[in-house]
């Protein structure tokens, strides 16, 4: 298989990196200081605080675009390996592989179930009885 991304995805997966880096923080704190500083030379003016409210207005405003296309990237990737495990399993449901598709009345319902089962398993260790076995959770 070709892996063959976009100049775009390329671009945000290299801006969502250095967003979370560390230089990238202390970088962002240097400046907020140097334009603190800065106040007394431009006598706090209107244009001053216009400069920074402008500048990190409009670099959070790219930001989030660039830092939601990886996080979508990436969601889907963890999607589809959680599909092939699920997949790959003897006695896993097949129907949760779309579950992500599903009402969230229904993925709360099934939740719900899940939690039942949880509980019945901590009973029966308790009891004595082993917490082993493919038990059935319908999904209706």
């Amino acid at each position: 298989m070709v892996n063959r991304t976009s100049f775009f995805s390329r671009f945000a997966k290299w801006t969502s990196y250095a967003a979370g880096n560390p230089i990238a923080f202390a970088s962002a704190v240097l400046v907020i200081l140097f334009w603190a500083l800065t106040g007394s030379f431009f006598n706090y003016s209107d244009t001053w605080q216009l400069v920074i409210n402008t500048g990190t207005t409009i670099i959070t405003f790219l930001v989030v675009f660039l830092v939601q296309n990886t996080q979508n990237c990436d969601s889907a990737a963890i999607q589809l390996k959680h599909d092939e495990l699920i997949c790959s399993m003897n006695g896993a449901h097949n129907s949760f592989l779309d579950i992500e598709n599903m009402n969230e009345q229904h993925i709360m319902q099934i939740k719900d179930r899940f939690e039942k089962l949880a509980q019945n398993a901590r009973e029966d260790i308790k009891g004595g009885l082993k917490d082993i076995g493919t038990p059935d959770v319908a999904v209706d």
